[in-house]
């Protein structure tokens, strides 16, 4: 069973103007994306600055954005980490506080890919494991080839590869979730599973819309992309300061 289909967002975490952690914001956000069609919401992810935040600010930015959505809505956390270990002790902690599933990145070297996975499902228990590819995070990612044989239900491509998502949607049978909303019209009509993005904090609707094949709103949402492809979760947070009000505040420049 998939996790989601459809479009989900890779949620920024908001921060108070003094820089501290403002999970009530941040679950205020996530409840008004899923309101706007938003089918799932990954919370400490790489565009929330996990590796900025504390356990203690992980763990209650989780439980705060899964009291905030409805219960359909699945909640992921990011559990990526540099060693099986660390990765398990963080799926643990996320899944203490209410994450639906967990997504995470694998050390940078991706050796015993099948055993560091398997320690994070240890740790997961019944909530499905998603890999992550994103190879400037921690090269040289996932390789296709490799999926099939990793304890996981699926994978999320954030590579910005067309050719490698052809691939993977043509040969692994778990579930494939886009990471780039460049590619979104090609996804959702070559029978990708979903797509969880970080321009979808922002522009969630035309997210939808591209992913159900509509090439205008794919057209529409280059400007925006490329934006957010420069500037990170930093140029996410000041397009939602003029749009919402929250604070621009980021630990990521």
């Amino acid at each position: 069973m998939n996790v989601f289909t459809g479009v989900g967002v890779a949620l920024v975490t908001i921060f108070t103007e003094d820089g501290a952690a403002d999970p009530a914001a941040t679950a205020a956000l996530a409840r008004d994306l899923t309101d706007r069609g938003i089918r799932a919401v990954l919370a400490c992810g790489t565009t929330g600055e996990a590796g900025k935040l504390t356990d203690a600010e992980r763990t209650t930015i989780i439980a705060a954005v899964r009291e905030a959505v409805p219960a359909g809505i699945p909640v992921l956390a990011g559990t990526g980490a540099p060693s099986a270990r660390r990765a398990a002790e963080l799926t643990a902690a996320a899944c203490g506080a209410g994450a639906d599933a967990v997504l995470a990145w694998p050390p940078p070297g991706s050796a015993d890919l099948p055993g560091y996975y398997a320690a994070i499902g240890a740790e997961a228990g019944s909530r499905p494991v998603l890999a992550y590819h994103i190879p400037w995070v921690s090269a040289p990612g996932v390789p296709v080839d490799a999926l099939a044989g990793l304890p996981v239900a699926g994978l999320k491509d954030s590579s910005g590869s067309a050719d490698r998502l052809l691939d993977e949607i043509a040969h692994y049978p778990g579930a494939i979730y886009v990471g780039s909303s460049a590619l979104l019209a090609l996804a959702g009509p070559m029978g990708g599973t979903g797509a969880i993005l970080a321009l979808a904090n922002v522009e969630p609707e035309r997210c939808c819309r591209a992913f159900a094949g509509d090439a205008i709103a794919q057209r529409e949402l280059a400007d925006r992309h490329l934006a957010v492809r420069a500037g990170g979760p930093a140029e996410l947070k000041r397009i939602l300061a003029a749009s919402r009000g929250t604070s621009a505040a980021a630990r990521v420049s």
